[in-house]
């Protein structure tokens, strides 16, 4: 049984009782991009019998990315030049109906010569393989972080990320779809809303979804603030979701920025970000926690699995 009511707790509140990972994270490798860095990456995942990372990947002094799809050898994960790239940061990928749901964030920019982002969709594709995603959903207007799962039965669990709710920086919301063709602007718009995860000042989204095997949904997340400077911190949170009941249990964070190895920052106000990539479960309840670090690095980290205990 989870929890059906807490207390809504900050940010701070939530670091008091986190207790930190024993031994720190570790950078990860990428060749074939250059100059350039490569972050806020996906799990690894297996494709045609091979492991894949797709990872945002962007010049330090700007914000137009691609999505790249990477192999690893010898511990440095390689662009694979086969495969198509894609306009888009913040990648995400997962299975419905046995085929793969990718998808990523597409940014608007307004007229030379200042070219500032005006807005953003989530784009997303489908496919049997990597080598033929094709278009099939864009989400509304400004909403980052949607993200999907097959259900038990076949169904598919829709999240959301509004912005602006009735005075909140940003909610998490979720819904039922009986199959991903009836995916669409309006059935994620109409996503019932969790009120009760983050304060009206704070925010969070869903970053990956586990379908646990007694049917709900562990979700890996972010959980963020600005503080009085204006700087950001993103921290990795995880609940677990009952979808046919929508009871869950409270936000817990499952990393830090601090878990990490110290690097560079994109900007000043990101030196304390590590934003949620995905979540690899494995034996004895611990699990391997993939990052983006400072909007410039990746990172993964062992840690215990946030899940098992609801299971």
């Amino acid at each position: 049984m989870m929890k059906l009511e807490w207390i809504t707790k900050t940010c701070k509140e939530l670091l008091l009782e986190y207790q930190p990972a024993h031994s720190k994270g570790r950078k990860l490798h990428f060749a074939g991009v250059g100059d350039r860095d490569v972050y806020n990456i996906t799990a690894p995942f297996m494709n045609e019998g091979e492991l894949y990372i797709a990872g945002r990947v962007e010049e330090r002094s700007s914000e137009e990315s691609e999505i790249i799809f990477f192999t690893c050898k010898n511990d440095v994960w390689t662009s694979r030049l086969d495969l198509p790239k894609f306009q888009l940061q913040d990648p995400f990928i997962t299975r419905i109906n046995g085929e793969w749901i990718f998808g990523g964030v597409a940014l608007y920019f307004g007229e030379e010569p200042l070219r500032s982002i005006i807005g953003w969709r989530t784009v997303l594709y489908r496919g049997k393989n990597l080598h033929e995603l094709e278009h099939a959903a864009s989400g509304p207007w400004n909403m980052k972080d949607i993200r999907l799962c097959e259900l038990v039965g076949g169904a598919v669990g829709v999240f959301s990320r509004p912005f602006g709710i009735e005075g909140t920086r940003a909610v998490i919301g979720f819904s039922i779809l009986e199959s991903f063709e009836e995916l669409s602007e309006t059935a994620i718009i109409q996503a019932p809303l969790f009120r009760d995860q983050f304060l009206k000042d704070e925010w969070g989204g869903a970053n990956e979804i586990h379908l646990l095997k007694n049917g709900f949904l562990g979700v890996l997340g972010h959980i963020s603030y600005t503080d009085e400077a204006g700087l950001l911190h993103y921290h990795a949170m995880s609940f677990v979701l009952n979808p046919l009941t929508r009871e869950k249990s409270p936000v817990k964070i499952i990393a830090t920025r601090s878990d990490f190895p110290e690097g560079p920052a994109k900007r000043p106000d990101l030196v304390d970000v590590i934003f949620s990539g995905g979540l690899v479960r494995e034996a004895n309840n611990r699990a391997v926690l993939y990052v983006g670090a400072s909007d410039t690095e990746a990172h993964c980290i062992d840690i215990e699995d946030p899940f098992s205990e609801y299971e």
